[in-house]
């Protein structure tokens, strides 16, 4: 499925297979969620992207050819995530982050990505998963790493406050319980499902984004787009406690009172993730049983699926089936 421009709808293109090069394989993608960043690419959002590109960086699938150079056996199952490429020698890949990195290129976005039936990517970049994983495990490949390093940065914080809950807040919110942390959820108002959701799956507190904390916060994640939400969570986070936002894309942040900084409060934001992020984060979700809730739609569908996740029509992560 091939978005051709900004604004326009996906369409089916059908290609000859591309055969691998040195360093590349080619994946037989089984499936591939759907996340809110491929709406920022919709909407033109992203100055990075390039036109017409394959949407789709939580791809899961089975490597079924390779260049030369390529450890990775035919037959091994893959994750293909956001990052696809760096440059591996400016200060920041050298530093350990990659994620960083001015010259990086990323699926779904200047690489062709997994809103298809196959994929070729960078074997370096490529996640090794187990063997023929279910459709769930697409979430954790940008949803689970963004949360993931959006809560590391969070450090021990114990009360931890989650504004917009979706995929990553469903996923990451699994992970703190399993840490013993308490987690505070922050819906749009009035969305009481998304309340419900929150608390199903571990939220000790769930209600409007707009309604005060019941509880001070030691740290906050803000992962709805929407910059108005910043100066709320400041305003709820304790004296020495961090906001993490965690999108890639948020609206502007109004302009705040100096006292909501104050007090060695930390603003933070979370950019991309690295390969060592999602070799960690495999391992703790599988420590701590994480569980990604999908709403699953044949690839033809992708429009679909991209339209209700607008909408807020989805509970967790759609993923399309390729």
């Amino acid at each position: 499925m091939v978005l051709p421009a900004p604004g326009a709808p996906l369409h089916a293109e059908t290609r000859d297979l591309p055969a691998p090069t040195a360093g590349e394989v080619l994946i037989r993608v089984h499936a591939c969620a759907v996340c809110r960043t491929d709406l920022h690419l919709q909407d033109g959002d992203l100055p990075q992207a390039r036109y017409p590109v394959v949407p789709g960086h939580q791809a899961v699938g089975e490597v079924i050819a390779s260049g030369t150079g390529v450890t990775l056996a035919v037959g091994t199952w893959v994750g293909a995530a956001w990052l696809a490429w760096t440059c591996g020698s400016c200060e920041f890949c050298r530093s350990g982050r990659e994620n960083l990195c001015d010259r990086a290129e990323f699926h779904g976005c200047q690489r062709d990505g997994g809103f298809a039936t196959h994929l070729l990517a960078d074997a370096r970049y490529c996640i090794p998963m187990d063997p023929e994983p279910g459709p769930e495990a697409t979430p954790l490949l940008c949803a689970g790493l963004i949360g993931y390093r959006s809560l590391r940065m969070a450090g021990d914080a114990q009360v931890l406050g989650i504004y917009g809950f979706g995929s990553a807040a469903h996923l990451i919110t699994q992970v703190a319980r399993h840490q013993g942390r308490r987690v505070i959820a922050f819906t749009t108002p009035g969305d009481h499902a998304a309340q419900a959701f929150a608390r199903e799956v571990g939220a000790a507190w769930a209600g409007d984004s707009d309604a005060a904390a019941p509880e001070p916060l030691d740290a906050a994640l803000v992962f709805a787009p929407v910059g108005a939400l910043v100066p709320r969570a400041l305003g709820a986070v304790k004296k020495g406690g961090r906001v993490i936002c965690g999108g890639i894309h948020m609206s502007d942040i109004p302009a705040f009172p100096y006292a909501l900084l104050w007090g060695e409060r930390e603003l933070r934001s979370v950019a991309n993730l690295t390969r060592r992020d999602g070799v960690e984060f495999m391992a703790i979700a599988a420590e701590a049983g994480v569980s990604a809730h999908i709403t699953r739609y044949p690839l033809e569908r992708a429009n679909e699926a991209l339209d209700d996740l607008r909408r807020g029509a989805i509970s967790g992560t759609a993923v399309l089936d390729c």
